[in-house]
């Protein structure tokens, strides 16, 4: 059995959950965030705890329920808090802005990038080298965070690209002339 399936998720005071069977609701300051679980796994609510048991001894009802447990204290915390990612761009005349709904990305090529935020989350740029993605969804955020680094990874040599910050980049060494 998990250690971690064991151990109820607390609920904050100003976070409200919901189970109808195997569907799980979190809403709170942050946002509201719904997720299906298997149906091999029970999850009930009870005196501002979630409680997440497997329904019988097979291998996968043992594996998704500290899995299911774990995934609720992620809803429940960023429904109360939000979870943030932050990515820096480093590279000469690679920027980004905010347009409207769009991250407009300078990274170097013939183009701008264009990428629309997705509801619920909120991006904010500083100093046209620093974006911050906010959310509620620890999945999302993460998600999108890639989707932005996707565009021009950190290459090895001189270092320039969208990185996550706290990434680190293992640097190689150029050609040298014999």
């Amino acid at each position: 059995m998990s250690r971690v399936g064991k151990v109820p998720v607390i609920i904050p005071a100003k976070v409200k959950v919901e189970v109808k069977d195997t569907t799980v609701s979190v809403d709170g300051p942050k946002g509201k965030i719904t997720r299906t679980f298997a149906p091999v796994v029970s999850i009930n609510v009870a005196d501002s705890k979630v409680t997440v048991a497997a329904k019988d001894d097979s291998r996968f009802s043992r594996a998704m329920f500290g899995t299911a447990r774990s995934v609720i204290a992620g809803m429940v915390k960023g429904a109360a808090e939000g979870f943030s990612k932050d990515l820096e761009i480093t590279g000469v005349g690679f920027k980004a802005a905010l347009k409207g709904k769009q991250l407009d990305l300078a990274l170097g090529y013939s183009h701008p990038i264009l990428f629309d935020i997705p509801e619920g989350i909120k991006i904010t740029v500083t100093e046209g080298t620093k974006v911050k993605i906010e959310g509620a969804d620890k999945q999302v955020v993460g998600m999108v965070a890639s989707q932005i680094r996707s565009f021009y990874p950190p290459e090895p040599y001189k270092g320039k690209g969208v990185k996550i910050v706290g990434e680190r980049v293992r640097r190689k060494e150029g050609k040298t002339v014999a």
